[in-house]
Parts: C-alpha cells; sequence; structure tokens
C-alpha cells in the first residue's frame, strides 16, 4: 500500500474529506489530491501534519510500522520490536512461485497482524493448574 493510499483509506475512515485536510494543511484541495494519488510526495513537514490531523504516526504513513490502533495496549516494548522486525523482513511475499500485489500483500500483513498479537497474548497468559481434589487425601 503506497503512501497516498494509507492517507486516503485513514481519511475516508475519520469521516474527512479532501477540503478538510487540505485547509488544516493551508494548501488547496487539488494539490492535497495529489499527494493521495501519490503524484506528489508530502514533505516531511506535511506528512507529520497528516499525521497528526489523521491520528496515526509518519512511519504508519511511509509504511514502517503497522498502525496504532493494530498494536494492542498490553504490548511491551519488546513485543512491539519483535513485530516490527516481523514486518521489516526483506523479499516478495510470494504464492505458488508469484509475488502477491501490494493489495494482497497488505491483506496478508493484516490477517498476520492479528495472528501475531493473538499468540502473543496467549502466551502472556498464566497457565491454569488442576485445583486439587479436596476429596483425594492421603490416609
Amino acid at each position: 500500500m503506497t503512501i497516498g493510499a494509507r492517507i486516503k483509506d485513514l481519511r475516508t475512515k475519520n469521516g474527512l474529506t479532501q477540503q478538510d485536510i487540505a485547509e488544516k494543511l493551508g494548501m488547496g484541495r487539488s494539490n492535497f489530491g495529489h499527494i493521495e494519488n501519490d503524484r506528489v510526495v508530502p514533505s516531511s513537514g506535511d506528512l507529520q501534519k497528516i499525521a497528526d490531523i489523521l491520528d496515526t504516526t509518519a512511519d504508519f504513513l511511509l509504511g514502517r510500522e503497522p498502525s496504532p490502533e493494530s498494536i494492542p495496549e498490553w504490548a511491551t516494548y519488546k513485543d512491539k520490536r519483535d513485530f516490527k522486525k516481523m514486518l521489516e523482513e526483506e523479499g516478495d511475499l510470494m504464492f505458488d512461485g508469484v509475488p502477491l500485489s501490494d493489495t494482497d500483500r497488505q491483506r496478508v500483513m493484516d490477517v498476520l497482524t492479528g495472528l501475531f498479537w493473538e499468540a502473543k497474548q496467549m502466551n502472556k497468559r498464566p497457565k491454569k493448574t488442576e485445583p486439587e481434589d479436596p476429596t483425594n487425601q492421603d490416609k
């Protein structure tokens, strides 16, 4: 998924128009439209402003980290580091030897994100032990 696609996706999820964000950035709607359509790469300052408006991080918009809302509150720094390492592994995702499209790759990563955090949470839960049977007493 591209920077523009991430921005557009979050903008629509937040119920904002291109005009809404363009006004907050102090630019015309068409200029912001060029950012969403990946015709223009936003400056680092504009990227940070867009991230703030959309309540996310510049790293998420750049594709360097998962969306903040996809990370559970209980995740530790080490958990987040492990997850980031998993996402940064190089190479194409393949299916039957054919590289996945960006859209399909994102769908796979979304599923893996859910599975990763579910497994982490399951591993953090204390193991249940069977209560002792009070009728089983040594005589």
